[in-house]
């Protein structure tokens, strides 16, 4: 069975941090490229950060671009986001996406999304 579990999410206020964390099972992971999404009420699904199967290339959102990293365990099974200098607007449900082995920029923007997790919640408050 396919899973991508996430983790970490949580309340802190603005200008602190989080690390999400997805770890997955049920597929070969190192086939994939990841991605973290995000989503908050009322707009769209936005790619915040994405990373490739291979080489390790990454790509960012401006809107997160300086304050998130991410990064992969292949032999973890994991990919993690770490998120510094929250703010309020990046307040939303946090989801992570296994995709098919595209370049990082167009996994964020939607192409070959496989395997969705299930979110978690991700709060900064002013």
């Amino acid at each position: 069975e396919v899973q991508l579990v996430e983790s970490g999410g949580g309340l802190v206020q603005a200008g602190g941090s989080l690390r999400l964390s997805c770890a997955a099972s049920g597929f070969t992971f190192d086939d994939y490229a990841i991605g973290w999404f995000r989503q908050a009420p009322g707009r769209e699904r936005e790619g915040v950060s994405c990373i490739s199967r291979s080489d390790g290339s990454t790509y960012y959102a401006n809107s997160v671009k300086g304050r998130f990293t991410i990064s992969r365990d292949n032999a973890k099974n994991t990919v993690y986001l770490q998120m510094n200098s929250l703010k309020p607007e990046d307040t939303a449900v946090y989801y992570c996406a296994a995709a098919l082995p595209n370049p990082s920029r167009l996994v964020c923007d939607g192409l070959g999304l496989n395997y969705w997790g299930q979110g978690t919640q991700v709060t900064v408050s002013s």
